[in-house]
């Protein structure tokens, strides 16, 4: 992984606890245990992670419970979950996808296992996100893109508008009819242009503003070759 990524562990075994710790951090992750659902709740006051590794069954609130919770909050609903579970049947691997686990995980587990596939969670819920990334884009494009027609309409329409009130005020060969047409010419042509002007005033306004957005986002973006790569890189080519 390019950075760090968090890892909350909940499990009501010690030694899982510690042996996950141990060699999570030594791989570059960093590490948050709990014992249940409830302390885990609790860890999240002040601990974000990117991933969680939850057993499922657990005193006071089991991982069931807990992914049901975190699947309605909307601040945790999008981070990926891993199940480790010693109940090997299919009922209950279709239970815990369809509630939204990530990946399924049966006791007793081997370590390279549960490694590659909290990587591949990551790099996939990565590609997830930069598809978001870029579909944002190309909405606000659109948007843009839209804003520019309609308001290209506007300034031509007021032009034509402007060349009528210019050729009422004028003879056949371009004179002024009379000098009361003056005035009520140039007040015309000033209303015009203010229009024309504010119509300009608006456009532009949501060109920055869609230029800050396109670069806020961007902030969160991958290169497409950089992204390829860390997709395709086998697991034990990275860092941690």
């Amino acid at each position: 992984m390019n950075s760090r990524k968090k890892i909350l562990i909940v499990d009501d075994e010690q030694i899982n606890l510690e042996f996950f710790d141990v060699m999570l951090s030594k791989l570059g992750f960093v590490v948050e245990k709990a014992v249940n659902g409830v302390d885990a709740l609790e860890k999240l006051e002040h601990f974000f992670p990117d991933i969680f590794i939850l057993d499922n069954i657990m005193p006071k609130m089991s991982g069931w419970e807990l992914t049901k919770i975190l699947k309605k909050d909307l601040k945790f609903q999008e981070i990926p979950i891993i199940m480790l579970s010693a109940l090997d049947d299919v009922k209950n691997k279709v239970a815990a996808f369809e509630m939204g686990v990530d990946d399924y995980i049966t006791k007793p587990f081997n370590f390279s296992e549960v490694l590659a596939r909290i990587r591949a969670v990551l790099r996939t819920r990565e590609l997830f996100r930069q598809i978001q990334v870029r579909e944002s884009r190309l909405i606000l494009a659109e948007e843009l893109g839209v804003d520019i027609k309609n308001n290209m309409v506007t300034f031509i329409r007021s032009l034509d508008e402007l060349d009528a009130v210019i050729d009422q005020g004028l003879s056949a060969d371009g004179a002024i009819i009379d000098e009361n047409t003056v005035p009520r010419l140039l007040e015309a042509v000033r209303e015009k242009t203010d229009q024309v002007r504010k119509a300009v005033g608006g456009l532009d306004t949501r060109i920055e503003r869609t230029i800050s957005e396109w670069a806020s986002l961007k902030q969160h973006e991958i290169g497409i070759q950089a992204l390829e790569q860390q997709i395709r890189k086998p697991p034990h080519q990275e860092t941690g």
